[in-house]
């Protein structure tokens, strides 16, 4: 196995269970806040505009998003034809979520508290290139 990809793959085990403890006082996982991120930054998504970002398989979004909703972090409205569901924050999650996301940036300051913001921008422009 490649050196790189295989580091790449424990910092990012590294990250979800970090993020996942951080969550916890939230009661959520970082799966789930992932999917919360991207509806907030989006405003409104659909269950396939959601996998298709995240990269993830359509079943586990809809797990995912079904177990919000059962939650009250998301809600649905009828898209295009019945089959389509528009996934948006409850007004619960709306107040809630600048709390949270304030707990998620606490995290990535300390987490990359060892790399200048050079270095960052640096990684970021390499890994956008795989």
């Amino acid at each position: 196995m490649n050196p790189f990809i295989h580091e790449l793959l424990q910092k990012s085990r590294l990250i979800s269970k970090e993020v996942n403890e951080v969550l916890k006082e939230h009661n959520l996982f970082s799966a789930q806040w992932s999917v919360l991120y991207c509806i907030h930054q989006h405003k409104e998504m659909t269950l396939t505009e959601i996998w298709k970002y995240l990269n993830v398989e359509a079943p586990t979004i809809t797990r995912t998003v079904n177990r919000l909703i059962k939650l009250g972090w998301l809600t649905t409205v009828e898209g295009k034809d019945r089959r389509e569901k528009i996934v948006r924050l409850s007004e619960s999650a709306l107040s809630t979520f600048p709390t949270i996301k304030t707990s998620v940036i606490e995290f990535e300051k300390s987490f990359l508290a060892d790399i200048t913001q050079e270095e960052q921008v640096l990684l970021r422009a390499l890994l956008s290139k795989i």
